[in-house]
């Protein structure tokens, strides 16, 4: 009797153990589920910002702009900067209007720059009038031309570019970008002739022309550009003693180099060299943006002109992205840098009507005292954000 009860109280106890083993078994898969479904997710990609969210912003700038301002004004420098940008929202949003806009604004200025028609009178030296054809500033209008042209192909559209440039290519000066801006305003435009004409003398031509400027005023040290010979240290300093390199003036630049090389063809004999400057500045830029997501006017020395400024933060935020986008500059080691720029331009540069500000006005340096706040804006600033837009559009959206 007594061994049949030891017996049946060894099997409920190995009853027991089992049922605590199981209950330790299904608290353990618990315990795992439980760690699976409620552990923190992994940040967002790119929680900054969204395709969607930029268009929106590119929208409520543009139209701004647009409604208070007239397609009907003359084919320069800042016109042309703002049309360029326009030309990149239009193929972001496909907003008809936009295009509409820069077509009216072609068609006003007949397809022309400067409109002498006698070569004996055009000239390169700095002049808003007629006679100045060879002016860079009256030639950054080809690049819309011919990108129109590409869209929708007329002979008119590219007519007064084959005529102007053509002619400049055969003479022998090459110190017609004499100053950096210049740069931004026909480098572009030269691999787009090249597209357009198949003539190998708008790739020779783009290099000779670009070396000269380059042996003027890049500073190799820095990876910085001089805007012009008057500003090359030491002749021309900072108040304080130091290089001075112009924020917009190396902001056309450095978008300059993007958008040649987004036409150039990589079997060119100078991609490389392009490539190599670009990247330089590119890593100097880095250096010298400020903890709030802008550069300053004067980009080594923030004490010059100290505050904000949207039109050199908008171009290097295009050009630093144009890089990333096209896997010439390291995402991880840049993104940051279009982070914080993108931060500022939205929350601080755009103000709640669309309006953008804290551009410097139409210069050529830092300007200690000069007043640049929530009201300043301009044609080329808006062109230079709109481009930076488009071009973080095409980042998220990859």
């Amino acid at each position: 009797m007594m061994k049949g009860f030891g017996l049946t109280c060894k099997l409920m106890n190995k009853q027991m153990m089992s049922m605590k083993s199981l209950f330790r078994y299904i608290f353990f898969l618990g315990t795992l589920l439980l760690l699976q479904y409620c552990k923190p997710a992994p940040p967002a990609k790119n929680q900054f910002a969204t395709a969607e969210s930029v268009k929106e912003v590119i929208i409520k700038v543009n139209d701004k702009w647009q409604a208070n301002h007239s397609p009907e004004q003359r084919a320069f420098w800042d016109q042309s900067a703002y049309h360029i940008g326009n030309l990149a929202a239009y193929q972001t949003t496909e907003k008809a209007e936009y295009l509409d806009f820069t077509l009216d604004w072609a068609n006003h200025n007949q397809w022309k720059g400067a409109k002498s028609d006698n070569p004996k009178d055009w000239k390169f030296s700095y002049g808003e009038s007629n006679d100045y054809v060879l002016f860079g500033d009256w030639q950054a209008c080809f690049q819309i031309y011919i990108d129109l042209n590409q869209m929708d192909p007329n002979p008119i559209k590219v007519a007064r570019a084959k005529e102007v440039m053509g002619y400049e290519v055969s003479t022998d000066e090459n110190k017609y970008w004499w100053w950096i801006d210049g740069l931004y305003m026909v480098m572009p435009v030269m691999p787009r002739m090249y597209e357009l004409t198949g003539e190998d003398i708008y790739l020779e031509k783009l290099f000779e022309y670009y070396s000269y400027t380059k042996s003027l005023t890049y500073d190799e040290e820095a990876g910085l550009w001089y805007r012009d010979a008057k500003y090359i240290y030491p002749k021309h300093q900072t108040n304080n003693g130091l290089k001075d390199f112009w924020s917009r003036g190396n902001g056309w630049v450095i978008a300059a180099h993007a958008r040649t090389l987004d036409k150039l063809p990589k079997t060119d004999e100078h991609y490389s060299d392009y490539l190599n400057v670009y990247k330089s500045m590119a890593k100097a830029l880095k250096e010298s943006q400020q903890n709030e997501g802008y550069w300053t006017r004067s980009l080594l020395d923030p004490e010059q002109a100290p505050g904000p400024e949207t039109s050199g933060t908008a171009f290097f935020t295009y050009g630093i992205l144009w890089g990333i986008n096209n896997g010439v500059l390291d995402q991880k080691t840049y993104e940051p840098v279009v982070t914080r720029a993108w931060s500022y331009l939205t929350k601080t540069a755009v103000q709640a009507d669309g309006t953008l500000g804290y551009v410097q006005p139409i210069g050529e340096r830092a300007i200690p005292g000069q007043i640049v706040d929530q009201n300043s804006t301009s044609d080329f600033g808006v062109g230079a954000f709109l481009l930076a837009a488009a071009e973080m559009v095409a980042y998220l959206e990859k």
